[in-house]
C-alpha cells in the first residue's frame, strides 16, 4: 500500500522520521535528510555575488559545485555534449530577446562559456538527438512570426553566428552552415521536447487559456523517413504534425473542456507548410492544458511515456499545477500512430509543491525531478523559495500517480531551471536564474546514495 503523495509531502515538510532514504527500493530518494520546508528568507545581492553557493540549500548528503556564477541571467534548458555518459559540455539556451545570446557552449570542467548563436526569440528547450545533432526551440508564441525549431550539427566548431528571424538565415561567425530551420515541425511557444531515437518528436505549446480558447496542446511530429542507424540527413526535415485530442465516447465526440485525461487520438494538423500550431489547437479542438512547460521521456519499460508539467497559477488562482504523463505504445508503434494515446495525472500540485516547470528523469533510480517556478511572495504563504523535488515513479498500487515526493533543494533567491542528469543519475546540472546577482548560476549536484 502506497503512502499518498500529499502525505509524503507533508511528512517531508514536518520531517517525518517514518520515511526512509537511500539506494534500495525501500529508500528511494538517495538523500539522508530531506528539507522540511522552503527557504523563508532571501539572501541579498552582495552576499550572493560573493558566495553563489549560498543561493541554494540542499538536503543532507548532497553537495553543490558552482560551475559558473556569471552566466547570462536567463540561461535555461541545456543538453549534455557529446553524450550523457561522458559529458564535457553543456549546450544551453538563453531565454531572452533576439539581440542577446541565444545559444551557449559551457565547459563543465572550467565553467568557461562562449556564444554559439544570437538572434533567437526566447530560446528555451534543447535536446541532443540520436543522429548526432542538437535541436532547440523558441518560446515565442504562435502565428506567422511564432517560435520555430532549429537544428545544429557540430556545436563545438560553431561560434558567433547570427540568426535573422525575419529572413530565416544564418550568417557570420564560424559554422553558420551547421544550422537549419525545421519548418515542417511548426510554430508555437516551444518549452517541452521529447525526441525518440527514430526521430518521432513530442512537444508542447506553452500557452495559457484565454477567454474560452484552450491552453497549450501536446503535439507529435512523425518523420516521412524515421531515422535508422547510418541514415544521412535529419528525419526532422520532412514529416507530419499531429495534435492530441482526448475523448473516446461514441467515436470521440466528447472532446473539449472537461476531457483532460484518458484516451484519445492523434489528429493530423491540416496545414503542413510551416503550420501555426497555436492556432490549430483552437481550430481543430485539440486538448489544451494550462501553460504546459517542460517535458521529459521515461526511458524505462521499453514503451513510450512522456511527462509534461502543467504549471498552473499559484498566487492569482491557487491552481498549483500538475504533471501529466502521456503513453503512446512502443517506439515502433509511435512512427505509425499504431497505439491509442492516453494522458493521466502523475503528480498533483499542492501549496507545498506548486507551479511545476522543468522536469528531469533520473536514470537508474527512475525518479522525476520537479523544478518549481512559483510566486515566491504569495498571499497564502508569504515569502517562500522555489524548490527542487524528487518524486518516485508509480509503484504496484492501483493508481497511476507518483508514490511520493520529497524536497531536496530550496532556493534562497531565484528559480531553478534546466536540470539534467548524466547517464549515471548521480550528477545533476541545473541553473539558478532570476536571482539578485543579475547572472545565471550553473551548479553540479552530487552525493545521491
Amino acid at each position: 500500500m502506497r503512502t499518498p503523495l500529499v502525505l509524503l509531502s507533508l511528512l517531508a515538510v514536518l520531517g517525518g522520521s517514518s520515511v526512509a532514504y537511500g539506494a534500495t527500493p525501500d529508500d528511494p530518494y538517495g538523500v539522508t535528510d530531506p528539507l522540511e520546508h522552503s527557504s523563508k528568507k532571501a539572501i541579498g545581492e552582495k552576499e550572493a555575488l560573493a558566495h553563489p553557493e549560498k543561493l541554494i540549500t540542499l538536503a543532507g548528503g548532497l553537495q553543490a559545485r558552482v560551475v559558473n556564477s556569471r552566466l547570462p541571467l536567463y540561461v535555461d534548458q541545456g543538453a549534455l555534449w557529446p553524450s550523457d555518459d561522458k559529458p564535457e559540455w553543456l549546450i544551453s539556451c538563453n531565454e531572452y530577446e533576439p539581440d542577446h545570446p541565444g545559444l551557449l557552449r559551457i565547459n563543465l570542467a572550467t565553467g568557461k562559456y562562449e556564444t554559439i548563436l544570437t538572434g533567437t526569440g526566447n530560446c528555451d528547450p534543447i535536446r541532443r538527438t540520436a543522429w548526432g545533432s542538437l535541436i532547440f526551440g523558441e518560446e515565442w508564441g504562435g502565428g506567422k512570426e511564432g517560435g520555430r525549431l532549429y537544428e545544429l550539427t557540430d556545436p563545438l566548431h560553431t561560434t558567433g553566428v547570427k540568426l535573422d528571424r525575419d529572413k530565416g538565415t544564418f550568417s557570420g561567425g564560424t559554422g553558420a552552415k551547421n544550422f537549419a530551420i525545421r519548418a515542417d515541425v511548426g510554430r508555437l511557444s516551444y518549452e517541452g521536447i521529447a525526441v525518440l531515437p527514430n526521430g518521432v518528436m513530442y512537444y508542447s505549446d506553452e500557452s495559457r487559456p484565454e477567454k474560452g480558447r484552450p491552453g497549450g496542446a501536446i503535439f507529435k511530429f512523425v518523420p516521412d523517413k524515421p531515422y535508422k542507424a547510418g541514415q544521412k540527413g535529419s528525419p526532422l526535415a520532412h514529416g507530419r504534425v499531429y495534435g492530441l485530442r482526448l475523448g473516446k465516447h461514441e467515436g470521440g465526440r466528447d472532446y473539449g473542456q472537461g476531457t483532460q485525461y484518458g484516451q484519445g487520438a492523434w489528429v493530423p494538423v491540416r496545414d503542413r507548410t510551416d503550420p501555426d500550431l497555436t492556432g490549430a489547437t483552437a481550430e481543430q479542438h485539440l486538448t489544451g492544458y494550462y501553460r504546459p512547460e517542460d517535458m521529459d521521456l521515461d526511458t524505462s519499460g521499453g514503451k513510450v511515456r512522456i511527462c509534461v508539467s502543467e504549471t498552473g497559477n499559484e498566487d492569482e488562482a491557487q491552481f498549483w499545477g500538475t504533471v501529466v504523463c502521456v503513453t503512446d505504445g512502443t517506439v515502433a508503434q509511435s512512427a505509425g500512430n499504431g497505439a491509442t494515446p492516453m494522458a493521466q495525472p502523475f503528480i498533483l500540485g499542492n501549496p507545498e509543491l506548486n507551479m511545476p516547470d522543468n522536469l528531469a528523469y533520473q536514470p537508474h533510480r527512475g525518479n522525476w525531478i520537479v523544478h518549481e517556478d512559483g510566486d515566491t511572495d504569495s498571499d497564502l504563504q508569504g515569502f517562500h523559495g522555489n524548490d527542487l523535488w524528487s518524486c518516485q515513479p508509480d509503484g504496484a498500487d492501483p493508481d497511476l500517480q507518483s508514490d511520493g515526493c520529497v524536497r531536496f533543494a530550496t532556493m534562497n533567491d531565484g528559480s531553478p531551471t534546466g536540470g539534467i542528469f548524466d547517464a549515471t543519475g548521480t550528477h545533476f546540472y541545473f541553473v539558478n536564474q532570476w536571482n539578485s546577482t543579475g547572472y545565471g548560476v550553473l551548479y553540479e549536484i552530487t552525493g545521491w546514495q
